[in-house]
């Protein structure tokens, strides 16, 4: 894409005009969706250029810093589209909002939108996994990187999923023998006593979003096999205690419910050669009411040390409902004009407001 001045005026201000012509090899529904739906969301986003679409040449004439971010973002595009990635409306979205910060020198690293939605971490029937935000891919390169990674986030950012996907990868790699998955059952204890069945029975249902992870990422036939040869293993997290656990690659998920006690126990369970990854939300604890959550106090304890990693998630990282990001902000606003905690006072057992 070519981008020159224009001596057109509008309002006063000089216009700035740029071109692009998309190659033969690429169908105009790729790049501009199907019923013009990304080059809708594109024209939403910079309203000061006019952009026109004729044949496979697009043009883009209006304000000199929108009409650059254009350009910019069809660049990043194509080299998205070249890798066989395709492009979406939510992709679009997020480019046009990482171009922006960068723009307006908010950005605090030199990842671009191609780097960020190209960078493939499992294939499995038929759908590559990857990173879909700027701190999505800082997270997966963090578990690269160092032996102890903590994503922290809210609901729907992708903590728990990616950190299946990197396990998956690597034992399909060799670099670890086994995955080790485990939750801390709260649940488990009071509440659900009183309910029929066996103890893996009642533990069942806080364990599944981990077996659906699998099933998503491996032969759902073959995870039984997986698990009764001890490949893979899904576990309450008291079953850790005692044990040291080598060449594997563990995550803790739901980790905000662990006790400071719990999760000193966990992290030294690590053993040669594994990894460990450790998810939560301090936002949702669902532990008694007077009990410290050992994720929020091992943040203070555990910052800074070498080959230890904290990433940080927020609403801008939701990939589900739009709508779920907008609801995480509007509990953190609540949380931050009333100086309450996930809608709850603090120090306060819920339900218990107004009594």
């Amino acid at each position: 894409m070519t981008q020159t001045p224009s001596s057109a005026r509008s309002a006063g201000q000089e216009q700035a005009r740029a071109q692009f012509t998309v190659p033969a090899k690429h169908p105009m529904v790729e790049v501009l969706g199907s019923g013009d739906a990304l080059l809708r969301v594109i024209e939403a986003a910079f309203p000061e250029a006019d952009i026109h679409v004729r044949g496979n040449e697009i043009s883009a004439t209006g304000e000199p810093r929108e009409v650059a971010l254009v350009q910019r973002l069809f660049d990043e595009m194509m080299l998205v589209l070249r890798t066989g990635a395709p492009m979406t409306e939510d992709a679009v979205e997020r480019s046009i909002a990482m171009l922006k910060a960068t723009q307006n020198g908010e950005g605090d690293g030199t990842e671009t939108p191609a780097q960020v939605l190209t960078q493939n971490i499992l294939s499995s029937r038929g759908r590559t996994i990857r990173p879909k935000t700027l701190n999505q891919k800082r997270y997966v390169d963090a578990i690269d990187k160092h032996t102890i990674v903590f994503g922290i986030g809210p609901a729907g950012t992708g903590k728990t999923y990616l950190a299946m996907a990197k396990a998956v990868q690597a034992l399909q790699s060799k670099q670890v023998n086994r995955i080790i998955l485990t939750r801390p059952a709260v649940e488990a204890g009071e509440r659900l006593g009183f309910l029929p069945g066996t103890l893996y029975e009642k533990i069942d249902p806080y364990l599944r979003p981990l077996y659906d992870a699998l099933h998503d990422m491996l032969d759902p036939d073959s995870i039984p096999r997986l698990m009764a040869a001890g490949t893979i293993e899904v576990a309450p997290l008291a079953y850790m205690r005692g044990r040291t656990l080598n060449d594997a690659f563990i995550i803790l998920d739901e980790a905000q419910n662990t006790s400071p006690e719990q999760m000193k126990m966990f992290l030294t369970r690590l053993g040669f050669d594994s990894k460990i990854v450790i998810t939560g939300d301090v936002t949702q604890v669902d532990l008694p009411n007077g009990t410290k959550s050992g994720l929020r106090q091992v943040q203070d304890i555990l910052e800074g040390l070498d080959d230890v990693h904290f990433s940080r998630l927020s609403s801008q990282d939701v990939v589900r409902h739009k709508l779920v990001g907008r609801i995480v902000d509007a509990y953190e606003k609540y949380d931050t004009e009333n100086g309450t905690e996930n809608g709850s006072h603090k120090g306060r057992p819920r339900g218990t407001q107004g009594k």
